[in-house]
């Protein structure tokens, strides 16, 4: 791993154009894919991608958010932020997931829920809320990767695994950088700076609790190797999934209530560690 790196380069990475996202994880790791649309109430939501799959023989649900490639698919999936339709589907998999005993993995690339009017006049703040306690809820494995960015509550409702790690170059906040320095100094221009007080990479949120492990990347970052950067997704998923699939569904969704009540706590962390 690359550790001389400072936080604003980790984001320039976590937003590169050609970083792997959800869609070339599922292509490269699972076969089998039925994708799921809809939420069953409004509407489709491209910008959350999921369904069911098989994972080295055995099937799972995965999800996660969809940032697109092109700029036609950046447009219609608002950069990866999603309505509140597509946290709804989010749900809908995972009571699913939940019905047919299938484990869920997610892949948390946003910079945030999308914050527009209609939006929150379909409910955004009400679909993140329940997809949170319903993925709190889940007596199956969980287990999520940030990939890219993730940002605030839009990420977090794909991020209640048992298991939660995160890239290498990836970052994790309670808002971007940019809004971070424009609410306190009144300046978004001062991004960098801010990026280096946040805590925001992947060693600072392992040494906090907050994740459970982190992915190595190829030495220029994903995008630069992207056959060795799936190959490394591979090794931590399926170890993951393999000391997970040992605990009972009481004890999944327990130890997933625990963890994520220990945030924060000093007494929790030594806990867990």
């Amino acid at each position: 791993m690359n550790g001389n790196r400072t936080a604003w380069e980790r984001v320039t990475l976590a937003r590169h154009p050609d970083r792997p996202g959800t869609a070339d994880y599922i292509a490269a790791l699972f076969t089998d894919f039925f994708e799921q649309r809809g939420d069953r109430l409004c509407g489709e939501d491209g910008s959350i991608l999921g369904g069911v799959a098989l994972y080295h023989g055995r099937p799972v649900t995965v999800l996660g958010h969809r940032k697109g490639k092109t700029l036609e698919e950046h447009l219609r999936f608002r950069f990866g932020m999603p309505n509140p339709e597509g946290y709804r589907k989010a749900r809908r998999l995972m009571d699913q997931a939940e019905k047919f005993r299938r484990p869920v993995l997610t892949f948390i690339d946003t910079p945030g829920a999308y914050p527009g009017l209609e939006a929150e006049e379909r409910g955004q703040g009400e679909a993140i809320a329940r997809t949170l306690a319903r993925m709190s809820a889940l007596t199956v494995p969980v287990v999520s990767v940030i990939t890219g960015e993730g940002g605030s509550g839009g990420a977090l409702a794909l991020g209640v695994g048992n298991v939660v790690l995160m890239q290498e170059n990836a970052v994790y906040s309670v808002l971007s950088p940019e809004g971070f320095a424009a609410i306190l100094w009144k300046d978004a221009g001062r991004a960098e700076e801010a990026s280096g007080v946040m805590k925001l990479t992947a060693p600072d949120l392992r040494r906090l609790g907050v994740i459970d492990g982190i992915i190595a990347e190829p030495p220029g970052g994903a995008h630069t190797d992207p056959a060795a950067a799936f190959a490394a997704m591979d090794r931590a998923l399926t170890r993951a999934l393999g000391s997970l699939r040992k605990q009972s569904g009481e004890a999944l969704a327990a130890q997933r209530y625990q963890k994520f009540r220990a945030m924060g706590d000093p007494a929790g962390k030594k806990e867990r560690a």
